[in-house]
């Protein structure tokens, strides 16, 4: 009986580690190990190429792809940010951030997901193949939530998509409207 229950669990195992959605892999990987990068650290490791080329999304040149890793967890001080031996946080996830991060949230205009503890929409914890461990190409990053089109008819941006949002604006928060330098 012992073995057709081991067998059976094996089996099951198995069959949840096999699915096709990087998400469901997670859910069963991190049931059982600690430290499983979530799906979107292993997309932007793969995309890095761990050092690999790789090419530009819009130019077609190759570029080097860098993974950088954030400080604490490249030092495996995973207790830095999480519970020891555990996935749980030393704090919500709301707050954590500013346990090591200095934000002045005090500003007049806050970043919508800053000022909401939500810095994981912007920053991966662990790494990323991009400057600031953002989740996408900085060039393109803003318009993951923000309209192009829009943007681009207002009369202060013409000219201005071959640049970074940043050059204007700062990504967290600013005494100006709209974020403004």
């Amino acid at each position: 009986m012992k073995a057709l229950i081991m067998a059976l669990s094996c089996f099951l195992a198995l069959f949840f580690l096999a699915g096709c959605e990087g998400t469901s892999r997670y859910t069963v990987l991190s049931f059982f190990f600690d430290g499983v990068p979530t799906p979107e650290e292993e997309a932007a490791r793969a995309m890095a190429g761990d050092g690999k080329k790789r090419r530009g999304k819009q130019d077609g040149e190759l570029k080097k792809g860098i993974y950088r890793e954030h400080g604490p967890y490249a030092a495996k001080d995973c207790s830095g940010c999480h519970v020891k031996n555990t996935n749980q946080l030393v704090l919500p996830i709301d707050q954590l951030c500013f346990k090591c991060h200095a934000m002045d949230i005090a500003k007049k205009y806050v970043h919508g997901p800053l000022a909401s503890g939500g810095c994981r929409v912007c920053h991966l914890p662990h790494g990323s193949a991009y400057s600031f461990l953002l989740v996408s190409e900085p060039k393109e990053f803003c318009l993951h939530c923000h309209d192009k089109a829009a943007t681009l008819k207002s009369e202060v941006h013409q000219g201005a998509q071959d640049q970074q949002c940043t050059t204007c604006h700062d990504a967290h928060s600013s005494d100006i409207e709209y974020l403004l330098k």
